[in-house]
């Protein structure tokens, strides 16, 4: 089993737990990975993205080569838009169609979604809104992580668990409202 994985949005989106949600799953079931981040721009509207590798076997480099990525996991729709040069033939990219307009020029966001539904692999979704209606709009992360969810190579229980490790501090209203968000994502179907 071999995964890489590349995780991209902007600062404030909820990146890292995307990250640490699949990192804790992986590590329950034993399986190896390397994550390399770049956060330095994220306050809110800056960059943020993530190779992250899961394999069964020792995994030498934390950076996915261009063309290798099996899935692009993206909170913004111009984010996956910009790494889908990174996506191997087989691969797919699985987006939020709410774009996070931090520059005058931010392109047209049908052009945007119209250039990504281009590629055959993609999951589009409008996570903002399915979070809403959870009463939750800062879960639409975690809607992502669940459109994502079947692609990954891990079982959907042991995210739930890695869901209830990370967010258990913050208490169980937060741990049901990020359990929802991740199984209306498993199981919106794309349009």
């Amino acid at each position: 089993m071999k995964k890489d994985i590349i995780i991209a949005g902007v600062g404030g989106q909820g990146i890292v737990s995307i990250a640490a949600v699949i990192g804790y799953a992986s590590v329950e079931v034993g399986l190896f990975l390397k994550q390399s981040e770049v956060h330095g721009m994220s306050q809110r509207g800056g960059e943020v993205y993530s190779h992250f590798r899961l394999s069964d076997k020792e995994i030498a480099s934390d950076l996915i080569p261009h063309g290798k990525a099996d899935l692009i996991i993206s909170v913004e729709p111009m984010e996956a838009l910009r790494y889908m040069p990174m996506l191997n033939s087989e691969g797919w990219v699985i987006t939020n169609t709410t774009p996070f307009i931090n520059i005058p020029n931010y392109p047209e966001v049908e052009k945007v979604i119209s250039e990504i539904k281009k590629y055959t692999r993609n999951i589009t979704v409008d996570a903002d809104k399915i979070a809403k209606v959870l009463k939750s709009p800062k879960s639409a992360n975690i809607v992502i992580l669940g459109c994502a969810s079947p692609y990954l190579g891990l079982e959907y229980g042991k995210l739930e668990n890695a869901i209830k490790l990370l967010f258990g501090r913050k208490g169980e209203d937060v741990v049901n409202a990020n359990l929802a968000a991740l199984k209306a994502g498993r199981e919106y179907k794309n349009k």
